[in-house]
Protein backbone atom coordinates (compact mmCIF):
# COMPACT_ATOMS: atom_id res chain seq x y z
CA UNK A 1 0.00 0.00 0.00
CA UNK A 2 1.32 3.59 -0.54
CA UNK A 3 1.75 5.92 1.99
CA UNK A 4 -1.55 8.08 0.95
CA UNK A 5 -3.65 5.16 1.37
CA UNK A 6 -2.54 4.04 4.43
CA UNK A 7 -2.82 7.45 5.97
CA UNK A 8 -6.76 7.45 4.29
CA UNK A 9 -7.14 4.25 6.10
CA UNK A 10 -5.85 5.74 9.52
CA UNK A 11 -7.88 8.56 9.07
CA UNK A 12 -10.92 6.65 8.65
CA UNK A 13 -10.08 4.50 11.47
CA UNK A 14 -9.54 7.38 13.65
CA UNK A 15 -13.39 8.40 12.67
CA UNK A 16 -15.01 4.97 12.97
CA UNK A 17 -12.93 4.04 16.37
CA UNK A 18 -14.24 7.53 17.71
CA UNK A 19 -17.65 7.66 16.51
CA UNK A 20 -18.44 3.89 17.85
CA UNK A 21 -17.60 4.95 21.27
CA UNK A 22 -20.00 7.63 21.14
CA UNK A 23 -22.43 5.24 19.89
CA UNK A 24 -21.81 2.78 23.41
CA UNK A 25 -22.27 6.32 25.77
CA UNK A 26 -25.14 6.82 23.34
CA UNK A 27 -26.54 3.82 24.26
CA UNK A 28 -25.27 3.69 27.88
CA UNK A 29 -26.15 6.46 29.41
CA UNK A 30 -29.55 7.38 28.31
CA UNK A 31 -30.71 4.12 29.66
CA UNK A 32 -28.59 4.61 32.37
CA UNK A 33 -30.39 7.74 33.50
CA UNK A 34 -33.80 6.47 32.56
CA UNK A 35 -33.59 3.16 34.76
CA UNK A 36 -32.29 5.46 37.72
CA UNK A 37 -35.08 7.89 37.65
CA UNK A 38 -38.15 6.38 35.26
CA UNK A 39 -39.00 9.89 34.12
CA UNK A 40 -39.17 11.22 30.39
CA UNK A 41 -38.27 14.71 31.63
CA UNK A 42 -34.76 13.72 33.37
CA UNK A 43 -34.23 12.01 29.79
CA UNK A 44 -35.06 15.68 28.51
CA UNK A 45 -33.13 17.78 31.23
CA UNK A 46 -29.95 15.46 30.85
CA UNK A 47 -30.08 16.42 26.87
CA UNK A 48 -30.15 19.97 27.40
CA UNK A 49 -26.97 19.80 30.01
CA UNK A 50 -25.22 17.84 27.86
CA UNK A 51 -25.32 20.20 25.01
CA UNK A 52 -25.12 23.67 26.50
CA UNK A 53 -21.11 23.63 27.43
CA UNK A 54 -20.67 22.62 23.77
CA UNK A 55 -22.32 25.42 22.41
CA UNK A 56 -19.61 27.98 23.86
CA UNK A 57 -16.99 25.38 23.28
CA UNK A 58 -17.19 25.53 19.14
CA UNK A 59 -15.88 28.78 18.15
CA UNK A 60 -13.10 28.27 20.02
CA UNK A 61 -12.66 24.64 18.75
CA UNK A 62 -13.01 26.40 15.12
CA UNK A 63 -9.79 28.78 16.29
CA UNK A 64 -7.97 25.73 17.67
CA UNK A 65 -8.39 23.72 14.52
CA UNK A 66 -7.14 26.69 12.56
CA UNK A 67 -3.79 26.96 14.78
CA UNK A 68 -3.51 23.38 15.05
CA UNK A 69 -4.03 22.17 11.67
CA UNK A 70 -6.46 19.48 12.96
CA UNK A 71 -4.49 16.01 13.67
CA UNK A 72 -2.90 16.94 16.67
CA UNK A 73 -6.37 18.60 18.17
CA UNK A 74 -8.16 15.40 17.55
CA UNK A 75 -5.87 13.01 19.16
CA UNK A 76 -5.80 15.21 22.06
CA UNK A 77 -9.63 15.32 22.54
CA UNK A 78 -10.46 12.01 22.20
CA UNK A 79 -7.43 11.02 24.80
CA UNK A 80 -9.24 13.52 27.03
CA UNK A 81 -12.82 11.80 26.35
CA UNK A 82 -11.55 8.19 27.36
CA UNK A 83 -10.17 9.77 30.86
CA UNK A 84 -13.17 11.26 30.99
CA UNK A 85 -15.16 8.39 30.57
CA UNK A 86 -13.18 6.39 32.63
CA UNK A 87 -13.49 8.65 35.48
CA UNK A 88 -17.34 8.52 35.04
CA UNK A 89 -17.30 4.53 35.17
CA UNK A 90 -15.12 4.24 38.24
CA UNK A 91 -17.85 7.32 40.01
CA UNK A 92 -20.63 4.96 39.13
CA UNK A 93 -19.40 1.85 40.26
CA UNK A 94 -18.32 2.91 44.04
CA UNK A 95 -21.16 5.74 44.00
CA UNK A 96 -24.21 3.72 42.28
CA UNK A 97 -26.45 6.47 43.90
CA UNK A 98 -24.91 9.11 42.24
CA UNK A 99 -25.43 7.79 39.05
CA UNK A 100 -27.78 10.25 37.28
CA UNK A 101 -25.44 13.44 38.60
CA UNK A 102 -22.11 11.56 37.70
CA UNK A 103 -23.04 10.66 34.32
CA UNK A 104 -24.78 14.00 33.69
CA UNK A 105 -21.59 15.65 34.24
CA UNK A 106 -19.53 13.13 31.96
CA UNK A 107 -22.20 14.00 29.36
CA UNK A 108 -21.44 17.57 29.78
CA UNK A 109 -18.25 17.23 29.30
CA UNK A 110 -18.19 14.82 26.61
CA UNK A 111 -20.13 17.26 24.62
CA UNK A 112 -17.57 19.92 25.54
CA UNK A 113 -15.04 17.75 23.71
CA UNK A 114 -17.19 16.99 20.78
CA UNK A 115 -16.52 20.19 19.78
CA UNK A 116 -12.88 19.96 18.88
CA UNK A 117 -13.22 16.27 17.50
CA UNK A 118 -15.65 17.67 14.64
CA UNK A 119 -13.53 20.92 14.00
CA UNK A 120 -10.22 18.79 13.75
CA UNK A 121 -12.33 16.18 11.33
CA UNK A 122 -13.59 19.47 9.46
CA UNK A 123 -9.72 21.18 9.36
CA UNK A 124 -8.70 17.64 7.85
CA UNK A 125 -10.57 16.42 4.90
CA UNK A 126 -9.75 19.55 2.71
CA UNK A 127 -5.94 17.77 3.49
CA UNK A 128 -6.68 14.97 3.10
CA UNK A 129 -8.67 15.14 -0.22
CA UNK A 130 -9.22 18.08 -3.37
CA UNK A 131 -10.87 18.33 -6.44
CA UNK A 132 -13.60 15.70 -6.92
CA UNK A 133 -12.29 13.72 -4.01
CA UNK A 134 -13.72 16.58 -1.54
CA UNK A 135 -17.39 15.28 -1.89
CA UNK A 136 -16.19 11.21 -1.46
CA UNK A 137 -14.06 12.20 1.45
CA UNK A 138 -16.86 14.14 2.98
CA UNK A 139 -19.13 10.58 2.14
CA UNK A 140 -16.68 8.42 3.87
CA UNK A 141 -16.87 11.09 6.96
CA UNK A 142 -20.74 10.81 6.49
CA UNK A 143 -21.30 6.88 6.21
CA UNK A 144 -18.36 6.11 9.35
CA UNK A 145 -21.03 7.91 11.41
CA UNK A 146 -23.79 5.40 10.27
CA UNK A 147 -21.18 2.46 9.84
CA UNK A 148 -20.26 3.33 13.69
CA UNK A 149 -24.28 3.33 14.24
CA UNK A 150 -24.22 -0.87 13.27
CA UNK A 151 -20.74 -1.33 15.02
CA UNK A 152 -21.15 0.32 18.44
CA UNK A 153 -24.86 -1.23 19.09
CA UNK A 154 -22.95 -4.17 18.50
CA UNK A 155 -20.99 -4.08 20.77
CA UNK A 156 -23.02 -3.27 22.99
CA UNK A 157 -24.89 -5.33 22.93
CA UNK A 158 -22.81 -7.85 23.62
CA UNK A 159 -20.85 -6.23 26.06
CA UNK A 160 -23.86 -5.45 28.29
CA UNK A 161 -24.14 -9.42 28.59
CA UNK A 162 -21.39 -10.25 29.82
CA UNK A 163 -20.46 -7.38 31.98
CA UNK A 164 -22.90 -4.55 32.74
CA UNK A 165 -24.57 -1.39 31.59
CA UNK A 166 -22.01 0.55 33.66
CA UNK A 167 -18.98 -1.26 32.20
CA UNK A 168 -20.15 0.06 28.67
CA UNK A 169 -18.77 3.16 29.90
CA UNK A 170 -14.75 1.62 30.45
CA UNK A 171 -15.32 -0.06 26.53
CA UNK A 172 -15.83 3.61 25.27
CA UNK A 173 -13.31 4.68 27.33
CA UNK A 174 -10.95 2.00 25.32
CA UNK A 175 -12.62 2.86 22.19
CA UNK A 176 -11.86 6.59 22.76
CA UNK A 177 -8.24 5.61 23.61
CA UNK A 178 -7.80 3.40 19.98
CA UNK A 179 -9.13 6.65 18.35
CA UNK A 180 -6.29 8.99 19.61
CA UNK A 181 -3.76 6.51 18.84
CA UNK A 182 -4.99 5.87 15.26
CA UNK A 183 -4.20 10.09 13.79
CA UNK A 184 -1.09 9.97 15.83
CA UNK A 185 1.21 9.25 13.03
CA UNK A 186 -0.74 11.17 10.28
CA UNK A 187 1.32 14.25 9.07
CA UNK A 188 0.78 17.80 10.45
CA UNK A 189 0.74 20.88 8.77
CA UNK A 190 2.73 23.58 10.00
CA UNK A 191 1.12 25.50 12.62
CA UNK A 192 1.39 28.99 13.37
CA UNK A 193 3.95 30.32 16.42
CA UNK A 194 2.31 31.15 19.70
CA UNK A 195 1.30 34.78 20.54
CA UNK A 196 4.09 36.99 22.72
CA UNK A 197 2.00 37.10 25.36
CA UNK A 198 -1.63 36.01 27.15
CA UNK A 199 -2.42 39.52 25.85
CA UNK A 200 -1.65 39.62 22.68
CA UNK A 201 -3.13 36.14 22.44
CA UNK A 202 -6.62 36.81 24.17
CA UNK A 203 -6.87 40.14 21.81
CA UNK A 204 -6.00 38.09 18.90
CA UNK A 205 -8.73 35.35 19.70
CA UNK A 206 -11.30 37.52 19.64
CA UNK A 207 -10.23 39.29 16.67
CA UNK A 208 -10.58 35.67 14.95
CA UNK A 209 -13.74 35.01 16.61
CA UNK A 210 -15.01 38.23 15.15
CA UNK A 211 -13.59 37.44 12.01
CA UNK A 212 -15.05 34.47 11.95
CA UNK A 213 -18.84 35.66 12.59
CA UNK A 214 -18.17 38.66 10.22
CA UNK A 215 -17.21 36.21 7.54
CA UNK A 216 -20.21 33.96 7.74
CA UNK A 217 -22.74 36.65 8.23
CA UNK A 218 -21.47 37.90 4.92
CA UNK A 219 -21.48 34.66 3.44
CA UNK A 220 -25.31 33.96 2.52
CA UNK A 221 -25.47 30.52 1.22
CA UNK A 222 -23.52 29.25 4.36
CA UNK A 223 -26.15 31.12 6.49
CA UNK A 224 -29.57 29.65 4.75
CA UNK A 225 -27.59 26.17 5.15
CA UNK A 226 -27.25 27.09 9.07
CA UNK A 227 -30.86 27.68 9.03
CA UNK A 228 -31.53 24.56 7.69
CA UNK A 229 -29.05 22.90 9.88
CA UNK A 230 -31.07 24.20 12.80
CA UNK A 231 -34.47 22.69 12.05
CA UNK A 232 -32.85 19.54 11.60
CA UNK A 233 -31.12 19.10 14.31
CA UNK A 234 -34.07 20.61 16.23
CA UNK A 235 -36.42 17.35 15.08
CA UNK A 236 -34.00 14.98 15.66
CA UNK A 237 -33.07 16.01 19.04
CA UNK A 238 -36.10 15.51 20.19
CA UNK A 239 -36.35 11.66 18.21
CA UNK A 240 -32.75 11.10 19.80
CA UNK A 241 -33.17 12.59 23.44
CA UNK A 242 -36.62 10.68 24.08
CA UNK A 243 -35.58 7.49 21.89
CA UNK A 244 -34.98 5.46 24.77
CA UNK A 245 -37.91 6.63 26.83
CA UNK A 246 -40.26 5.94 23.61
CA UNK A 247 -38.75 2.32 22.45
CA UNK A 248 -38.28 0.95 25.81
CA UNK A 249 -41.26 3.04 27.41
CA UNK A 250 -44.00 3.60 25.28
CA UNK A 251 -43.41 1.00 22.52
CA UNK A 252 -42.55 -1.60 24.66
CA UNK A 253 -39.56 -2.83 23.16
CA UNK A 254 -37.02 -4.98 24.93
CA UNK A 255 -33.21 -3.20 25.32
CA UNK A 256 -31.81 -5.69 22.67
CA UNK A 257 -34.24 -4.08 20.39
CA UNK A 258 -33.50 -0.87 21.18
CA UNK A 259 -29.75 -1.74 20.72
CA UNK A 260 -30.75 -3.56 17.66
CA UNK A 261 -32.56 -0.40 16.22
CA UNK A 262 -29.50 1.37 16.25
CA UNK A 263 -27.55 -1.50 14.55
CA UNK A 264 -30.07 -1.34 11.65
CA UNK A 265 -29.27 2.37 11.00
CA UNK A 266 -25.82 1.37 11.11
CA UNK A 267 -26.17 -1.94 8.24
CA UNK A 268 -27.73 0.93 6.24
CA UNK A 269 -24.34 3.03 6.54
CA UNK A 270 -22.94 0.10 4.82
CA UNK A 271 -25.04 0.20 2.26
CA UNK A 272 -25.08 4.13 1.75
CA UNK A 273 -20.81 3.00 1.71
CA UNK A 274 -21.11 1.48 -1.27
CA UNK A 275 -24.17 3.16 -3.06
CA UNK A 276 -23.36 7.02 -2.39
CA UNK A 277 -20.12 6.96 -4.75
CA UNK A 278 -22.44 5.62 -7.38
CA UNK A 279 -25.12 8.67 -6.83
CA UNK A 280 -22.39 10.79 -6.64
CA UNK A 281 -21.38 10.06 -10.49
CA UNK A 282 -24.94 10.26 -11.47
CA UNK A 283 -26.48 12.93 -9.89
CA UNK A 284 -24.35 16.51 -7.87
CA UNK A 285 -24.71 16.98 -3.95
CA UNK A 286 -27.59 19.49 -4.85
CA UNK A 287 -30.18 16.54 -5.71
CA UNK A 288 -28.53 14.29 -2.74
CA UNK A 289 -29.15 17.42 0.11
CA UNK A 290 -33.40 17.91 -1.62
CA UNK A 291 -33.69 14.26 -1.81
CA UNK A 292 -32.27 13.93 1.85
CA UNK A 293 -34.40 16.41 2.97
CA UNK A 294 -37.58 15.07 1.85
CA UNK A 295 -36.89 11.65 2.91
CA UNK A 296 -35.69 12.76 6.70
CA UNK A 297 -38.69 14.86 7.02
CA UNK A 298 -41.31 12.42 5.76
CA UNK A 299 -39.95 9.83 8.50
CA UNK A 300 -39.80 12.19 11.09
CA UNK A 301 -43.40 12.91 10.60
CA UNK A 302 -43.84 8.66 10.54
CA UNK A 303 -41.86 8.36 14.17
CA UNK A 304 -44.57 10.71 15.45
CA UNK A 305 -47.25 9.11 13.98
CA UNK A 306 -45.80 5.47 14.67
CA UNK A 307 -48.30 2.98 16.87
CA UNK A 308 -45.81 0.12 16.56
CA UNK A 309 -41.89 -0.44 17.29
CA UNK A 310 -42.12 -1.80 13.38
CA UNK A 311 -42.64 1.21 12.16
CA UNK A 312 -41.01 3.32 14.17
CA UNK A 313 -37.53 1.28 13.71
CA UNK A 314 -38.28 1.64 9.98
CA UNK A 315 -39.13 4.96 9.76
CA UNK A 316 -35.83 6.05 12.04
CA UNK A 317 -33.44 3.75 9.64
CA UNK A 318 -34.43 5.66 6.37
CA UNK A 319 -34.75 8.76 8.00
CA UNK A 320 -30.99 8.60 9.21
CA UNK A 321 -29.86 7.51 5.64
CA UNK A 322 -31.97 10.59 4.31
CA UNK A 323 -29.12 13.14 6.77
CA UNK A 324 -26.67 11.25 5.09
CA UNK A 325 -27.36 12.25 1.72
CA UNK A 326 -28.60 15.87 3.03
CA UNK A 327 -25.03 16.18 5.08
CA UNK A 328 -22.82 15.06 2.06
CA UNK A 329 -24.38 18.01 0.29
CA UNK A 330 -23.99 20.17 3.82
CA UNK A 331 -20.36 19.45 4.25
CA UNK A 332 -19.65 19.42 0.93
CA UNK A 333 -20.73 22.88 -0.58
CA UNK A 334 -20.22 24.74 2.90
CA UNK A 335 -16.63 23.73 2.46
CA UNK A 336 -16.18 25.25 -1.06
CA UNK A 337 -17.86 28.39 -0.20
CA UNK A 338 -15.44 28.56 3.20
CA UNK A 339 -11.75 30.32 2.31
CA UNK A 340 -9.85 27.46 3.58
CA UNK A 341 -7.61 29.79 5.71
CA UNK A 342 -10.58 30.42 7.66
CA UNK A 343 -12.64 27.80 7.43
CA UNK A 344 -12.58 26.80 11.00
CA UNK A 345 -13.39 29.99 12.26
CA UNK A 346 -16.64 30.30 9.92
CA UNK A 347 -17.45 26.20 10.68
CA UNK A 348 -17.13 26.91 14.61
CA UNK A 349 -20.10 29.28 14.38
CA UNK A 350 -21.97 28.02 12.18
CA UNK A 351 -21.77 24.32 14.17
CA UNK A 352 -22.96 26.81 16.86
CA UNK A 353 -26.18 27.90 15.30
CA UNK A 354 -27.11 24.37 14.20
CA UNK A 355 -26.20 22.77 17.86
CA UNK A 356 -28.33 25.08 19.46
CA UNK A 357 -31.26 23.31 18.52
CA UNK A 358 -30.27 20.53 20.87
CA UNK A 359 -30.46 22.05 24.01
CA UNK A 360 -33.92 23.27 23.25
CA UNK A 361 -34.83 20.02 21.84
CA UNK A 362 -33.94 18.50 25.56
CA UNK A 363 -35.93 21.43 27.18
CA UNK A 364 -38.80 20.86 24.77
CA UNK A 365 -37.98 17.50 25.74
CA UNK A 366 -38.70 17.78 29.65
CA UNK A 367 -41.67 19.94 29.60
CA UNK A 368 -43.86 19.66 26.28
CA UNK A 369 -42.51 16.13 25.75
CA UNK A 370 -43.42 15.54 29.23
CA UNK A 371 -46.87 16.96 29.12
CA UNK A 372 -48.48 16.10 26.06
CA UNK A 373 -45.93 13.08 24.92
CA UNK A 374 -42.80 13.07 22.81
CA UNK A 375 -43.84 11.45 19.80
CA UNK A 376 -46.61 14.04 19.36
CA UNK A 377 -43.97 16.57 20.19
CA UNK A 378 -41.96 15.29 17.51
CA UNK A 379 -45.03 14.96 14.74
CA UNK A 380 -45.61 18.41 15.30
CA UNK A 381 -42.21 19.58 14.64
CA UNK A 382 -41.86 17.04 11.73
CA UNK A 383 -44.65 18.77 9.96
CA UNK A 384 -42.78 22.22 10.48
CA UNK A 385 -39.68 21.33 9.08
CA UNK A 386 -41.51 20.22 5.70
CA UNK A 387 -42.81 23.68 5.35
CA UNK A 388 -39.67 24.93 5.84
CA UNK A 389 -37.56 22.96 3.78
CA UNK A 390 -40.12 23.65 0.79
CA UNK A 391 -38.82 27.26 0.98
CA UNK A 392 -35.36 26.96 2.06
CA UNK A 393 -34.20 24.14 0.27
CA UNK A 394 -34.61 25.67 -3.20
CA UNK A 395 -33.63 29.20 -1.70
CA UNK A 396 -30.12 27.46 -0.57
CA UNK A 397 -29.04 25.64 -3.40
CA UNK A 398 -29.77 28.31 -5.53
CA UNK A 399 -27.85 30.89 -3.55
CA UNK A 400 -24.79 28.03 -3.43
CA UNK A 401 -24.91 27.85 -7.33
CA UNK A 402 -24.99 31.50 -7.98
CA UNK A 403 -22.30 31.70 -5.56
CA UNK A 404 -19.74 29.33 -7.75
CA UNK A 405 -21.37 31.17 -10.64
CA UNK A 406 -19.77 34.57 -9.42
CA UNK A 407 -16.75 32.86 -7.95
CA UNK A 408 -16.28 31.32 -11.67
CA UNK A 409 -16.66 34.54 -13.43
CA UNK A 410 -14.11 36.21 -11.21
CA UNK A 411 -11.64 34.40 -11.97
CA UNK A 412 -12.01 34.51 -15.43
CA UNK A 413 -11.53 38.09 -15.25
CA UNK A 414 -8.70 38.31 -12.66
CA UNK A 415 -5.97 37.76 -15.80
CA UNK A 416 -7.68 40.48 -18.20
CA UNK A 417 -7.77 42.84 -14.83
CA UNK A 418 -4.08 41.87 -13.84
CA UNK A 419 -3.43 42.73 -17.38
CA UNK A 420 -4.25 46.27 -17.75
CA UNK A 421 -2.37 47.51 -14.63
Amino acid sequence: MTGARDRRLLFGWGILFGLMAEQVVMFSIPLLIFQDTGQVSALGLAYAVEWLPCLLAYPFAGLLADRDGGIRLFSRANTARAVVIAGATLACLTLPSWTTPVLMTAGALLSTLVAPIRMSIEKAVPQMAQGDNLARTQSLVQNMELLAMALGPGIAMVAVAFLGKVWLLAVASALFATAATCWLVLPRPEVAPPAQNAAGGARAALADLGLGWTLLVRNKPVVLLAGLNFAINLAFSTVLGANAAVVTGVLDASESQYAMLNMFIGIVGLLNLLVTPLLLRKFDVDFLGALGYAVLSCCLLALGLAPSFGLYATALVVGMSGVAYFNVFNRTRRAKAIPQEHLGKVVGPFFLIGLLSYPIGGLLIGTVGAAWGPQRLVAALAALLGLYGTVFVPLTIRSFRKKEEENRVGTRREPALSGRQ
